[in-house]
């Protein structure tokens, strides 16, 4: 659900865009792809932890697009 609070709404659309991209893959299938640990992707997809620079990084460059939005690409 959309908020009026930036940073949850940055990182509310990250896990949904990680959601869609690992949406055929099993999590150790994405550590593979990612070198992401696949407990840290489950965490993050649960909404247990939010994702550090690093992990944004190697999931982006993992899938060879785009996941993390700034604040400006929400106006």
């Amino acid at each position: 659900m959309p908020t009026d609070n930036t940073a949850v709404e940055i990182v509310r659309i990250y896990v949904l865009n990680l959601t869609e991209a690992t949406s055929d893959m099993s999590l150790r299938e994405v550590a593979a792809l990612t070198g992401v640990d696949h407990m840290t992707i489950r965490a993050i997809l649960k909404g247990e932890t939010w994702p550090d620079a690093l992990t944004i990084a190697k999931t982006e460059r993992g899938f060879n697009r785009r996941l993390w939005l700034g604040p400006r690409d929400l106006s």
